[in-house]
C-alpha cells in the first residue's frame, strides 16, 4: 500500500477518534469567547464607530464627521502636550526599572545576609494600591514634606521646592513614584528566572577568572533576555496608559501647566469633561493603541534579532 494511502488513513482515524474530544474543548471555550467577543471585539469597534462621529452624550445624537477627529488632532496643541509627556514618561521609566529590577533580581539571588527579609519588605509597595502610594509621595515631596526636609537639613536647599506645583518637577516626581512601585514586581519576576539558571555556569566562569560584574554582563543578563522582553513589553504598555496616577496628583487638571498631562487622562477629559467630545476622545484612543502596537511590535522585534548574534 503507498505511503500517501496508509497516511490519508491514519488522518481519518485520527479526525474520528478525536472529533468528540475537539467539540467538547471548542464548547468549553465557548463561554470565553462570547465574553471576549463582547467586551472586547465588540467594544474596539465601537469605539472605532465613535471616532468617525460626533457625539453628544446628553441628546444621544451621533453625528458622522468622517476624519474630522482625526485631522483635529493634527492642529490641537493639548494633544501634543499629552502625547509629549506620555513618551518622555516611556523613554525614561522603562529603561529604569528594568535594569534596577534586573540587577536587584541578580543582588538578591546571591548569598547575602538578609535577603529573605529583604525580599519580603521589598515586595511590600506592590500590595499596595497605586491611588494610596500616590498620596503617600504627594505628601513626601510637598512642601513640608520629608523630601524637603532633608534635603534643607543637608545644605542642598534653603527653601522647600514646590514639587507638586512646579511644571520642571511635577512629572519627575511621578516617574520617581512609579519606578519605586514598579520594580519590586519586575523584580520578582527576574528572581524567579534566576532560580533555574545553573550555578555551574557562575562556577566556570570563576575558573576563567571572571569577575561579578563581567559574570552579571555575559551570564546574568543574556539569561535573563526573554523575561526582559516581557518586563520591556508590560513596561512600554504601562507607562503609555499611565492615568490614575497623573489624575490623583493633578485632580483631574493635568496641571500645573498641562506637565502630568498624558493621553489617557487627555481621552478622559475630552470624553467626560466639559468638552463632551466622546467622538474626538475615541480618536485619541485609537491613535494610542496604534502607537502602543508600533512601539511594542517594533521592541519585540528588536530584541528577537539581537538574540539571533
Amino acid at each position: 500500500m503507498p505511503a500517501t494511502t496508509k497516511s490519508a488513513q491514519r488522518q481519518r482515524k485520527y479526525t474520528k477518534s478525536n472529533y468528540q474530544e475537539f467539540r467538547q474543548g471548542y464548547l468549553f471555550l465557548t463561554p470565553a469567547i462570547i465574553i471576549l467577543g463582547i467586551f472586547i471585539a465588540a467594544a474596539v469597534l465601537f469605539v472605532v464607530y465613535l471616532s468617525f462621529h460626533k457625539v453628544n452624550l446628553f441628546t444621544g445624537e451621533y453625528t458622522f464627521v468622517g476624519l474630522d477627529n482625526y485631522t483635529r488632532l493634527l492642529g490641537d496643541g493639548m494633544a501634543r502636550t499629552a502625547l509629549k509627556n506620555t513618551l518622555s514618561f516611556a523613554v525614561i521609566v522603562v529603561p529604569i526599572q528594568t535594569i534596577l529590577a534586573m540587577i536587584i533580581a541578580s543582588v538578591l539571588d546571591s548569598k547575602i545576609k538578609g535577603r529573605y527579609l529583604f525580599r519580603t519588605i521589598y515586595f511590600l509597595p506592590t500590595l499596595t494600591s497605586s491611588s494610596a502610594l500616590t498620596i503617600i509621595f504627594m505628601f513626601m515631596f510637598s512642601v513640608t514634606g520629608p523630601v524637603n526636609n532633608i534635603l534643607i537639613r543637608m545644605g542642598f536647599l534653603e527653601t522647600g521646592i514646590n514639587f507638586l506645583n512646579d511644571p520642571s518637577f511635577a512629572l519627575k516626581v511621578i516617574m520617581v513614584m512609579n519606578i519605586w512601585s514598579t520594580i519590586p514586581q519586575y523584580t520578582t519576576m527576574y528572581l524567579a528566572s534566576l532560580q533555574d539558571l545553573p550555578g555551574s555556569m557562575y562556577e566556570a566562569a570563576s575558573i576563567d577568572g571572571a569577575d561579578s560584574i563581567r559574570k552579571f554582563i555575559y551570564i546574568t543578563v543574556p539569561y535573563l533576555k526573554p523575561i526582559t522582553t516581557y518586563v520591556l513589553l508590560t513596561g512600554i504598555i504601562g507607562t503609555l496608559q499611565m492615568f490614575d496616577q497623573a489624575y490623583i496628583f493633578s485632580n483631574g487638571s493635568g496641571g500645573p501647566a498641562n506637565s502630568t498631562l498624558t493621553v489617557s487622562l487627555l481621552v478622559y477629559r475630552y470624553a467626560f469633561g466639559t468638552q463632551n467630545a466622546m467622538g474626538y476622545a475615541a480618536a485619541i484612543a485609537i491613535l494610542l493603541a496604534v502607537i502602543i502596537m508600533i512601539v511594542s511590535f517594533t521592541s519585540e522585534k528588536l530584541n528577537a534579532s539581537e538574540s539571533d548574534y
